[in-house]
């Protein structure tokens, strides 16, 4: 027999409209009442009925998620989390992907899915802030990763600058000095590079030690085969060898890892190599990598709950908000003591 909200608010021990709250996704609840009635839902097995919801309210039950690789560990483990986080919402995502294209991000942004969607999440790579204010419609949006200094829209991201800082400060502190930063993107417009970049010049600075063009490395892509070319370039060019990398994104590391042992350097003790995502590759990788582990779970939660916010309180003048969610840098064998003797940090 079908479970109803009246079972529910029993079996938790609430009233009805606490439990109607929770399935509805509203900011009213307590994060320890939301947890009790979220564990009564599961053990009942309830399930509301969508269709006559969405006939009442006008709505879909429809998230899209536009991000710009489907094939990408991070984007991948990230669109996961929100398919998940969105069940427990009763709500289902319609995925795109533009490949990091200005005109499919304008597209998207435009509403060529809606009316379908309640919502939008996008992680936009080729748009400026001015774009996305331009080109945004009447859909709910959230935005992950790009700064929005402007604010026109919900925001969700890690500190890129601090965690970029603490990843490099790391390095320092195994007594590495020849430090190379491998993740400028200067043809994408999306401004996570440059905050990365801008924490490992920060790092560098504090400890006495002026930034080195030739240890910055520029890519393409965030792929394997670009952060292999990096190492390369590296070490073939006429600059400093360096004995340590930041590489902006763990595929990125991966690849440096691949030539740095084709080219006969023993990691770490030749080169420590610090990436960022914590993809799972990463974590089994030989030697396991030293990454910046973004919490990707509470980016999901964070982003629909803004959407739910706006969704459900479409009355509200509620400003955009400015959402920065928790990271922690992972000190893996990449970056293990090194000979010299200098102690760990992280």
């Amino acid at each position: 027999m079908r479970s109803s909200l009246k079972d529910v608010a029993a079996r938790a021990g609430v009233s009805v409209r606490t439990v109607s709250n929770v399935v509805n996704g509203s900011a009213s609840v307590s994060e320890k009442t939301r947890e009790r009635v979220q564990r009564a839902l599961d053990e009942l097995g309830y399930r509301p009925n969508l269709a006559a919801r969405s006939l009442r309210a006008g709505r879909t039950g429809l998230i899209g998620l536009v991000i710009p690789e489907i094939h990408s560990p991070y984007f991948g483990e990230l669109a996961g989390l929100l398919v998940e986080a969105a069940q427990r919402r009763s709500w289902t995502v319609i995925i795109d992907q533009t490949h990091g294209r200005a005109e499919e991000e304008r597209r998207l942004l435009k509403g060529t899915h809606a009316p379908i969607v309640d919502g939008l999440i996008i992680s936009p790579w080729a748009l400026a802030p001015a774009e996305l204010s331009e080109h945004a419609g009447p859909t709910p949006l959230v935005l992950l990763g790009e700064r929005d200094p402007q604010q026109v829209a919900d925001h969700v991201a890690v500190d890129n600058v601090l965690a970029a800082d603490e990843a490099t400060r790391h390095l320092l502190q195994t007594g590495r000095r020849r430090i190379a930063a491998v993740g400028p993107q200067p043809t994408l417009r999306n401004g996570t590079a440059e905050q990365r970049l801008a924490g490992y010049r920060r790092a560098l600075r504090r400890a006495g030690l002026a930034p080195d063009p030739a240890l910055e490395v520029p890519v393409p892509t965030l792929h394997r085969t670009a952060g292999a070319e990096a190492m390369a370039r590296l070490l073939d060019g006429t600059g400093p060898v360096p004995d340590a990398v930041f590489a902006f994104s763990d595929e990125l590391a991966l690849g440096v890892m691949r030539t740095a042992r084709d080219r006969g350097l023993r990691v770490p003790e030749d080169l420590a190599v610090v990436g960022f995502d914590d993809i799972e590759d990463g974590r089994f990788a030989n030697p396991s990598l030293t990454t910046v582990s973004p919490d990707k779970a509470q980016i999901a939660e964070r982003a629909l709950q803004c959407l739910a916010d706006r969704i459900y309180s479409p009355g509200r003048q509620v400003p955009p908000q400015r959402i920065t969610v928790p990271h922690r840098l992972v000190v893996r064998e990449s970056t293990g003591r090194a000979e010299r003797g200098a102690a760990d940090g992280g």
